[in-house]
């Protein structure tokens, strides 16, 4: 845990390293032979913590992507995304850890995560990142 030594408020945060992606729970797709599909998710409500200020991030999360033989179970990633919450995490780490952490529970020919984060100092952010895997 952190706090802002220069602030009267302390503002206690985690680091990335109290994510557990063993949280993530996976389901085979039992269409993979037939036909390929993509699947996208969004989570409009994902909030995280500016590891500079200690203030919260707000914004969405839409994570695409194409199955090889599993899919990830929503509910298992609607709690992972909520550890987030009181994690210390820029933007652009964010949006790559999802995606490593979710390319490495279901393996897809294809994902993609990006993160549309709401406007702070008047400057909106979006992020995206991309796997490219093996058909």
């Amino acid at each position: 845990m952190s706090q802002r030594p220069d602030s009267n408020v302390n503002y206690v945060t985690t680091g990335p390293e109290s994510v557990r992606v063993e949280v993530l729970q996976v389901i085979n797709y039992e269409y993979r032979r037939r036909r390929d599909i993509e699947i996208n998710i969004r989570q409009p409500e994902f909030t995280s913590v500016c590891p500079m200020t200690g203030l919260p991030d707000f914004g969405a999360i839409i994570i695409r992507y194409r199955p090889r033989d599993k899919i990830v179970e929503l509910k298992s990633l609607k709690y992972y995304l909520l550890q987030y919450r009181n994690v210390g995490i820029f933007y652009e780490h964010v949006v790559n850890r999802i995606l490593d952490d979710l390319v490495a529970a279901v393996d897809p020919k294809w994902m993609e995560v990006c993160g549309d984060f709401t406007a702070r100092g008047g400057m909106n952010t979006s992020v995206t990142a991309v796997f490219e895997g093996k058909e």
